[in-house]
């Protein structure tokens, strides 16, 4: 009787077995840099200097500020109302400005602050929200409601909030000669126009000045008696003093513009103008008011050891290095110390970049101090020069060569990214100490 056969058993496959995490095969990648620094010593220590000439380079020619260029998501609107109280302002202007920007993209918050005269509302946005358009979606919103705020207001100044834009110096001009007058001209169109001129710089602001002011005092009893209003002295002010153009001639081939040079140079000049005729003869301004060639109504003070004197403060580019700047602003001012009149004296009177000067000089002296102890530290625990040595070496490569990546992607050298340096030592030291140790064991072993 045939029996049944079996099929032949077959021979079992065999199964992969899971490479332990430690073998050799798992770190071939993550030995691949020690490997190469082990087999060619003399390339790892040129890419070694060369990282390190890469960051000495760097380092000079990083920008250095007190805080980072950051992109707040803030818009500000303000709005000058001379004259009108806080309540008039705050129902007037700031309501319905901010009923206007209710509906800006990304709106976060709508803050509005009213005083005697001006109006501020501030627009907070959500984190993310590009600044730049909402910028202009701010700007469109308000163009579209200011016929509906008051004919008598100034026109909104809208702006980016940045710290940064805040004056950087202040310099003081200063004579015991030279009326005010003389010396807030002499500010304006000389010293200011200068600093003007450095790069970097985005513009002065005069502090304490008394600007030149042309007034006309009207007689009240003469305006009764000739029957004129003030507002018939304005309309004639407005339409005399003017420079207007009145078309073209053409000649040939030749074509050429006119104008009309109605603008009064000399101020007495202003007593001449026709107000109104009364019974065939023409009642001029110096009938009814007195011309003064006087001063502006002084609404600030600069005060420089007890004598009063010009302030001029330096605002910077965004984006610009703040010590640069100061530099040359600091160059400059020399210069014109020495060509300006012997009576007129230039004086720096503060300057941001010395503190930042000495805020980042003292987070350099930590950050060094600091490696110096590690180094020390990791001396006393392993008790070996040689791994002292090692692992001392870490520290200046690493960070020196930081100084160039920080360059590459547009870091700035502030009190942010030094602060990150200090942190990084301790990491790198940390990391350092562990590879050594565990170098020593395998070597034991």
């Amino acid at each position: 009787r045939p029996r049944a056969r079996r099929p032949p058993a077959r021979a079992p496959r065999p199964r992969k077995r899971p490479t332990p995490a430690g073998s050799p095969l798992s770190q071939a990648n993550s030995m691949f840099l020690s490997d190469v620094s082990i087999k060619r010593p003399v390339f790892a220590t040129m890419m070694m200097v060369a990282l390190v000439v890469l960051g000495v380079v760097a380092y000079g020619r990083l920008a250095i500020d007190e805080y980072p260029d950051v992109s707040y998501p803030i818009v500000n609107v303000q709005t000058p109302y001379p004259g009108a109280s806080p309540e008039v302002v705050e129902r007037e202007v700031s309501r319905p400005i901010e009923e206007a920007l209710n509906t800006v993209q990304g709106l976060e918050e709508v803050t509005s602050t009213s005083r005697e005269g001006s109006s501020s509302v501030r627009v907070r946005l959500q984190i993310g929200v590009d600044v730049g358009e909402a910028l202009q979606d701010v700007q469109a919103k308000v163009a579209r409601i200011r016929r509906q705020l008051p004919e008598n207001i100034e026109d909104p100044t809208i702006v980016r909030f940045d710290p940064n834009e805040r004056a950087i110096m202040s310099i003081a001009a200063q004579s015991p000669e030279r009326p005010m007058r003389e010396l807030t001209d002499l500010a304006d169109e000389v010293i200011a126009t200068r600093l003007e001129a450095i790069p970097g710089v985005g513009g002065v602001n005069l502090v304490g000045g008394a600007q030149r002011e042309i007034r006309v005092e009207l007689d009240p009893a003469a305006m009764r008696a000739y029957g004129i209003s003030p507002p018939q002295v304005m309309a004639a002010l407005q339409r005399e003093n003017r420079e207007v153009p009145a078309g073209r001639v053409s000649r040939g081939e030749s074509e050429r513009l006119i104008r009309v040079t109605g603008r009064i140079v000399d101020p007495l000049a202003f007593g001449d103008i026709t107000v109104t005729v009364r019974d065939g003869a023409p009642v001029r301004v110096r009938d009814v008011a007195r011309v003064v060639d006087g001063t502006a109504e002084r609404r600030s003070a600069a005060m420089l050891n007890g004598q009063p004197a010009v302030s001029l403060e330096i605002l910077k580019i965004s984006g610009t290095n703040t010590v640069e700047v100061a530099d040359r602003v600091r160059g400059v001012v020399e210069e014109m110390s020495r060509q300006l009149p012997a009576d007129v004296k230039l004086q720096v009177v503060s300057d941001d970049s010395q503190r930042i000067r000495a805020a980042l000089d003292s987070v350099q002296h930590e950050l060094v101090l600091g490696a110096i102890l590690c180094i020390i530290i990791i001396y006393f625990f392993l008790n070996s020069w040689r791994s002292t040595v090692i692992t001392g070496l870490a520290l200046p490569i690493s960070i020196i060569s930081a100084f160039f990546a920080m360059w590459v992607f547009g870091f700035t050298m502030n009190t942010m990214t030094l602060l990150a340096l200090s942190l990084a030592v301790g990491l790198l030291i940390d990391d350092a100490i562990v590879v050594r140790e565990n170098i020593v064991r395998h070597l034991e072993m």
